[in-house]
């Protein structure tokens, strides 16, 4: 009896103990930090970028096209627009810088430098997004967002008349894309700190193919898109 007598106030502490921990309201950084109309920031981040083939249907069965991503590097500027407590309009224009590199497979090829492509990516990144956010809980609130954006890549050689026999791997200059991600709004001492992750997904073909109809490199090519994964860090 003595011990289930114990064992009911270490219960009893416990709870009391979880509900000081998890349901006592904590001090509120920035209280009226959300309330302006306009608010904005400044962006750092990686970015993750990669290609989603189509082969057409005449293709050969075993046509596949290895493409290698790699981690780049994005910055930009954050305009927030309030809507209401929950929902925000935001534009967030960067410069990402990226590189992919694509290997073909064809029995032609006999070196690196004829099966590999280096595609090196320098895009202006204009995203305008709505952003949904659930009640602030002492200093954080959680948000998912979505929306378009367009791109304009500064490194697409689209206007070169070399194509791929010459070494040159040629994609459209502009890109649509949708957008999805999820984040948490950190309201800390002076700042207000965002750490966010987002799915891009491109919304049309991006390849300029080569000028030989009959090209090892793009023929059995229908679609290539582009789709990454932005993780951005947002100071405000």
């Amino acid at each position: 009896m003595k011990r289930i007598f114990i064992l009911l106030i270490v219960l009893a502490c416990t709870q009391n103990l979880s509900a000081q921990l998890f349901t006592k309201e904590k001090v509120q950084n920035l209280q009226n930090f959300d309330k302006p109309r306009f608010s904005y920031g400044y962006i750092l981040g990686f970015n993750f970028y990669d290609f989603n083939f189509d082969y057409t249907a005449d293709a050969p069965l075993d046509t596949d096209i290895i493409h290698d991503a790699s981690t780049g590097f994005s910055v930009g500027l954050l305009g927030n627009m309030r809507i209401n407590d929950y929902l925000d309009l935001r534009l967030e224009p960067m410069v990402t810088f990226n590189t992919r590199n694509l290997e073909f497979s064809n029995p032609e090829f006999t070196s690196n430098l004829q099966s590999v492509r280096e595609v090196k990516s320098t895009y202006v990144h204009i995203p305008l997004l709505l952003k949904v956010s659930t009640k602030r809980i002492n200093n954080i609130k959680p948000f998912i967002v979505g929306g378009v954006s367009t791109s304009i890549n500064l490194s697409s050689n689209e206007d070169n008349p070399d194509d791929n026999s010459a070494g040159q791997f040629r994609m459209k200059t502009n890109t649509n894309y949708y957008e999805i991600g999820f984040g948490v709004d950190l309201y800390l001492h002076y700042f207000k700190f965002t750490p966010s992750i987002r799915g891009v997904f491109a919304m049309s073909d991006e390849l300029i193919k080569d000028n030989d109809p009959n090209s090892p490199y793009t023929s059995t090519i229908d679609k290539m898109s582009t789709r990454g994964v932005f993780i951005n860090f947002t100071f405000q």
